[in-house]
């Protein structure tokens, strides 16, 4: 007689509910979204001129025939997605606007154009090299995961993320053996970016990861959410998903991928160092500075609910920091 035991974060798939509520692309478009004058708008950190007046809709992204990629049963929730009107209007896009309940901050993002969109690949690799998203996309295995998000500002949220492992990349990166770290970086565009024209952040937005930590299975670039390509708001078209830390770690909209000997300074450990480190993994037991993380508001329910160590995946990622002391690992 075979007997499974399921892991910490396992159900049946039937389990998983489905989002129920799309974003409207009309609505979007009623909310304000017009065309770019293409004057004006730079060739910065990846964002060509030539498609500057062009909103970010997703509708017309180039690898859509690609979606819906195959869901893995492996990463499956003890919760309902999160519908993806909440969760599309939720996310903290601080380039775009700190809003967080309208539709201001996604009516923003939507202006940013997606194509051409290039991603540098340098720092301590065999060959620095720019290359195009849809190449990078296309060369790499796609697959649904349903996972768990967790914000440093005690929400939540269930999202079915689609992408690929970061492992592959980095394996299809060729880094050397003296790479200890890879550093994300984010689009800087002012002209796009209303919020980047501040003196309040250091922009551009970045943050990293070990190289064991971007080795670990849960560790994910995104492309796509809800079935398909991702619309802006979520970080598209190449987003971080670390779903054992806070969301602070998951860089959106990258533009740039670095392996360094050195441990990079996020945007907001630069900010504000007391309250935010580089580890950021989720603890209960291991209060803000300035509210509680025992418990967590549900987005998409409004239930508040205990949080999880590790927001629920320790069983597969406390052994990385195991051997670490004198590290601030949780905040």
């Amino acid at each position: 007689m075979f007997i499974r035991r399921r892991r910490s974060w396992e159900l049946p798939e039937s389990a998983a509910t489905p989002e129920s509520i799309y974003l409207s692309r009309r609505h979007l478009l009623g909310a304000g979204v017009g065309l770019l004058a293409a004057a004006g708008v730079g060739a910065v950190a990846g964002i060509a001129p030539a498609q500057a007046a062009a909103p970010g809709d997703p509708a017309n992204d180039p690898t859509n025939d690609l979606y819906p990629a195959k869901r893995n049963p492996a990463f499956t929730l003890d919760h309902p997605v999160t519908p993806e009107d909440i969760s599309g209007n939720y996310n903290n896009f601080y380039e775009f606007g700190s809003e967080r309940t309208n539709y201001q901050c996604t009516a923003a993002a939507a202006r940013m154009p997606r194509r051409p969109w290039t991603v540098k690949i340098d720092g301590l690799v065999e060959q620095p090299r720019e290359v195009g998203i849809d190449d990078i996309i296309r060369a790499m295995p796609l697959e649904e995961r349903l996972y768990r998000h967790r914000c440093v500002e005690a929400w939540s949220m269930a999202v079915p993320w689609t992408g690929f492992p970061v492992r592959e990349l980095v394996a299809w990166a060729k880094p050397l053996s003296g790479a200890k770290y890879v550093r994300l970086e984010t689009f800087l565009n002012p002209k796009v970016a209303p919020a980047q024209n501040g003196f309040i952040y250091p922009w551009p937005y970045v943050d990293g990861l070990t190289m064991a930590e971007a080795a670990n299975d849960l560790a994910f670039f995104v492309t796509g959410v809800y079935g398909k390509p991702a619309p802006n708001q979520f970080g598209a078209p190449l987003r971080l998903a670390l779903p054992w830390k806070y969301g602070f770690k998951s860089v959106k909209s990258i533009v740039r991928i670095s392996f360094t000997a050195d441990r990079p300074i996020g945007l907001w450990e630069k900010v504000q160092g007391r309250e935010y480190g580089f580890w950021a993994n989720v603890n209960p037991e291991v209060p803000h500075p300035r509210w509680s993380q025992a418990s967590e508001r549900d987005i998409g329910t409004g239930e508040r609910r205990p949080t999880l160590l590790y927001n629920g995946y320790a069983e597969q990622v406390a052994g990385l920091y195991a051997d670490l002391k004198g590290e601030k690992l949780f905040m």
